[in-house]
């Protein structure tokens, strides 16, 4: 059974990886072309902030997400993985921690309050538990690791606690999009215009890049094993 859920998990994945470059196309096309652009440092404090949906969803939303599948896909001896696995996680965690920041930077150059939405109170949330999750899989799977008895148990949490927070992190990305569009719109933003049909369209692809590793996981995380 398991062998068999290995062979079907890699061709699968082609589909959500094109999903994956789409995401990312979108999010860069909408900050690069609609929104300006990036930047660490400038007078225009929105390309700072744009800074931030490009991080979130490319290193903590895309990276994340391939952190699992690869886990799941790549047909290669389990210590490999782990490394890929972990390594992977770990940019994501750290795009992350910056797509905050920025956020946070652009607020406080812009005489903004900070942490007043669900949206900015549920990401502090991910990014906590996220490092969490991160640190407990390094030093029980990786250095310098449990017993085999401790991993064994671990695992399924470990496996649980990880699909929990990502689709944590999924819900928290759609709640973003639709607080910026919302902003946005209210500015003056035409509400059927070519930017609002392609933050929506970001958002849709987002979850469905997430949705089907995320279930796939679930539903044969008993045939894996560390």
């Amino acid at each position: 059974m398991a062998i068999a859920l290995a062979v079907q998990a890699l061709p699968l994945s082609y589909v959500v990886h094109f999903l994956a470059i789409a995401g990312a196309v979108l999010v860069l096309v909408w900050n690069l072309y609609f929104r300006g652009g990036l930047a660490w440092e400038s007078t225009n404090k929105s390309l700072i902030f744009n800074l931030h949906p490009v991080l979130m969803l490319i290193g903590l939303i895309i990276i994340g997400g391939e952190a699992i599948i690869s886990y799941k896909a790549l047909p290669l001896r389990k210590e490999v993985k782990k490394v890929i696995h972990l390594v992977l996680h770990a940019i994501a965690l750290i795009l992350g921690i910056i797509g905050v920041y920025a956020a946070f930077k652009y607020h406080n150059e812009s005489s903004i309050a900070n942490l007043y939405s669900l949206h900015s109170w549920l990401g502090i949330g991910v990014i906590s538990l996220y490092g969490i999750q991160w640190v407990y899989g390094f030093i029980v799977f990786f250095y310098p690791g449990g017993t085999a008895e401790i991993r064994r148990e671990s695992l399924p949490w470990h496996v649980l606690f990880g699909i929990f927070v990502y689709i944590l992190a999924i819900a928290t990305a759609t709640l973003g999009f639709l607080e910026k569009l919302t902003f946005l719109e209210n500015s003056g933003l035409a509400k059927y215009g070519s930017e609002a049909f392609l933050v929506n369209f970001t958002a849709i692809v987002t979850v469905l890049w997430c949705c089907y590793p995320r279930l796939q996981v679930l539903r044969d995380r008993n045939c894996t094993k560390k």
